[in-house]
C-alpha cells in the first residue's frame, strides 16, 4: 500500500516542500530511502523502527521503499523521521491517511517514541502558508515557533501515540494561537546602559551616530580605554526591531538552530518566541572565514548573517586573520552573501552593523600620553598591514579613544542612560524613513547609494571645500568620500536639519582621521 506525507527541507533560509512516499509490498523485510537522503535522513530507518514498536504500534515486515521527492534535491537533518513514521504507519493501515494531504510533518523521533524539537521550523512554516497548507504537525517545543505565522494550523505533541490519536480524531483537538506582534511590543529591555560608561563623550557621539544611521564603526585606543565596553552598548540604542524585521531575524535563526531549546530563543530576555532583540554577535579573532560568511557542505548562516539587522562585534580586530577580514567587504557593501557550491548556490542576508576595535599598536600604547610605545614603526607598520584600505574604507566612523583621567575614572559616571539616547536615534531614523518613501529597499542612510546621495546629501559650496581638502589631505577614495556624506546626512538627521550644512560634514570628516594609522 503507498501513503504520501508532506514535510520540508530548508535551501538557505527558505523551505522547499517535500513528498514523503513511502509503499509498503510483499517482498524480503527491509527499507530503503531513496531521494538524495544524508547520514541523518538513512538513520531514521532504525530511530522509526525502534519508536513504532516502543510506542505500541506495529512495524510491518515487509518491504518499505520511502522515496523524498523531489530526488535531486539534497534532505538532510532528523526532521524526516516523523513524516516517514507516519507514513510507515498510513501505508499499514494503523492511522486514517484523509489528513495527510493538509499538513506538514516535521520532527526527531527518539527510541521511545517521543518528539525532539528541529531546526528551521519558522521558514517552512511561513513556506507552508504560501504554499496554501492547513497546517503543520510538530514536536511540542517547536510550537510556538511555528504559531507565529498566522492563518495557519499548528499542532504541537509530544509523542507518536499522540499524532495518531490526532489523526484518527482530529476534531479532539485545537490549534496553537500566538499574538507575536504582542510579544513583540513587550520588549523594551536594555541590559548594559550608556550610563555606565565613564567619560568618552567623543566616542559616545560615534556610538550615536553609528545606531542613527546604521554605519560601521571602529575605536582605536590603548588597553583599558573603554573600547569594548562602548561597542556592547550599542545594541541597547538601536530602535527596536519592526514586527517584519522580527519575523526575519528568527528565521534566519530559525536555520542556524538557535530555537531549538523549547522554541525559545538563548540570551532573549523578552521570553518571546520571536528575536524581540537586535542580534549581537561576537566571535573569536580565531574564527574562519566560513564561520563568520556562512558555509558548509550544506551552506549555513555565519556569524555576519546571524547579526542581521543587528551588530557584529569584532574585539581586536588586527588580531583577526587578513584572509578572513577580506571576506566582510563584499557582505558589507552589498548587504548579503552568497555562498556557491558545486551543486547549488544560497544567498543569506547580512545587513549589519560592524563595530569593531584595536590597540593602535602590538603593545598598546602608541600615541599615548602616560605609557610610552615600545614597538618599533616597522612593527607599528606590520600591525596596521592587516587591515587592508578596501577594508577600512567601508567603515564610515574611525575613533581614537584616549585613555581616562584619573578624576573620571574614581567619581562615580554622570552620563544619559542608553532609553534617553535610543529616542534621538529612533527619531533620526524616522525622518531617515520618511525621506526614503519612494525608495523601499532602504532602511537607514548607511544603505544609499551614489545615486541617493545626489538628491539627499547636496552641498553648498563651504561643505564642498571642506570635502574636496580632506580628500586631498587624508588621500581618501570616492567610497570614502560618500561615506563620510552618508555620516553628514545621519548628524543633519540628529539635529532635525533638512539640509547639509558645512558643520555637519565637519564632524563627519573628523572620523576619517584615523586612516591607514600606522
Amino acid at each position: 500500500m503507498l501513503a504520501r506525507v508532506w514535510s520540508a527541507s530548508i535551501v538557505g533560509i527558505d523551505a522547499v516542500k517535500v513528498g514523503v512516499e513511502v509503499d509498503v509490498s510483499i517482498g524480503l523485510p527491509g527499507v530503503t530511502i531513496v531521494g538524495l537522503p544524508d547520514t541523518a535522513v538513512q538513520e531514521s530507518r532504525e530511530r522509526v523502527r525502534a519508536a513504532l514498536k516502543n510506542s505500541g504500534f506495529t512495524f510491518p515486515l515487509k518491504r518499505i521503499i520511502i522515496n523524498l521527492a523531489p530526488a535531486d534535491l539534497r534532505k538532510e537533518g532528523p526532521s524526516f523521521d516523523l513524516p516517514i513514521a507516519v507514513g510507515i504507519m498510513a501505508a499499514s493501515e494503523q492511522v486514517d491517511p484523509d489528513l495527510l494531504g493538509d499538513y506538514l510533518f516535521l520532527g526527531e523521533v527518539s527510541l521511545d517514541g517521543n518528539l525532539r524539537p528541529v531546526a528551521g521550523v519558522l521558514p517552512i512554516a511561513a513556506a507552508a502558508k504560501r504554499l496554501g497548507i492547513v497546517g503543520l504537525i510538530l514536536p511540542v517545543d517547536n510550537v510556538r515557533e511555528a504559531a507565529v505565522v498566522k492563518d495557519l494550523d499548528v499542532y504541537g505533541f509530544k509523542d507518536l501515540s499522540e499524532v495518531a490519536d490526532f489523526l484518527n480524531n482530529p476534531e479532539r483537538f485545537s490549534p496553537v494561537q500566538i499574538d507575536g506582534l504582542k510579544e513583540l511590543s513587550q520588549s523594551n529591555f536594555i541590559e548594559l546602559d550608556l550610563k555606565e560608561v565613564k567619560g568618552q563623550s567623543h566616542a559616545r557621539r560615534a556610538l550615536e551616530i553609528a545606531a542613527a544611521g546604521g554605519h560601521n564603526l571602529i575605536f582605536v585606543g590603548p588597553p583599558g580605554s573603554g573600547k569594548t565596553m562602548l561597542a556592547r552598548r550599542l545594541p541597547g540604542i538601536l530602535p527596536p526591531l519592526s514586527f517584519e524585521e522580527a519575523l526575519e531575524v528568527t528565521q534566519i535563526h530559525s536555520v542556524a538552530g538557535l530555537l531549538k531549546n523549547k522554541g525559545m530563543l538563548i540570551n532573549n530576555s523578552s521570553g518571546s518566541v520571536l528575536c524581540t532583540e537586535r542580534p549581537y554577535r561576537s566571535p573569536h579573532h580565531s574564527a574562519s572565514g566560513p564561520s563568520l560568511v556562512g558555509g558548509g557542505s550544506f551552506p549555513r548562516p555565519g556569524e555576519i548573517s546571524l547579526a542581521h539587522r543587528g551588530v557584529l562585534f569584532l574585539d581586536e580586530l588586527t588580531e583577526f586573520k587578513r584572509d578572513v577580514l577580506e571576506f566582510l567587504r563584499q557582505p558589507l557593501e552589498d548587504g548579503y552573501v552568497t555562498i556557491s557550491r558545486t551543486k547549488q548556490s544560497v544567498t543569506f542576508p547580512a545587513q549589519f552593523t560592524l563595530v569593531a576595535s584595536t590597540n593602535p599598536c602590538p603593545c598598546g600604547y602608541f600615541g599615548d600620553t602616560i605609557q610610552p610605545c615600545t614597538c618599533s614603526p616597522k612593527g607599528r607598520e606590520q600591525y596596521w598591514a592587516k587591515l587592508s584600505g578596501p577594508l577600512m574604507d567601508r567603515i564610515d566612523l574611525q575613533v581614537a579613544v584616549n585613555r581616562l583621567k584619573p578624576e573620571e575614572i574614581t567619581r562615580q559616571p554622570i552620563a544619559e542612560e542608553s532609553a534617553v539616547v535610543r529616542d534621538r536615534v529612533k527619531l533620526a531614523r524616522e525622518r531617515a524613513r520618511h525621506r526614503f518613501t519612494s525608495e523601499a529597499t532602504l532602511g537607514c542612510n548607511a544603505q544609499m547609494q551614489s545615486r541617493h546621495l545626489q538628491t539627499w546629501c547636496q552641498l553648498d559650496d563651504t561643505s564642498r571645500n571642506l570635502l574636496e581638502g580632506a580628500i586631498r589631505k587624508l588621500g581618501l577614495s570616492a567610497r570614502a568620500s560618500d561615506r563620510i556624506l552618508k555620516v553628514a546626512r545621519t548628524i543633519a538627521d540628529l539635529a532635525g536639519d533638512e539640509n547639509l550644512q558645512p558643520h555637519h560634514v565637519a564632524e563627519a570628516i573628523q572620523y576619517r582621521t584615523i586612516d591607514r594609522m600606522q
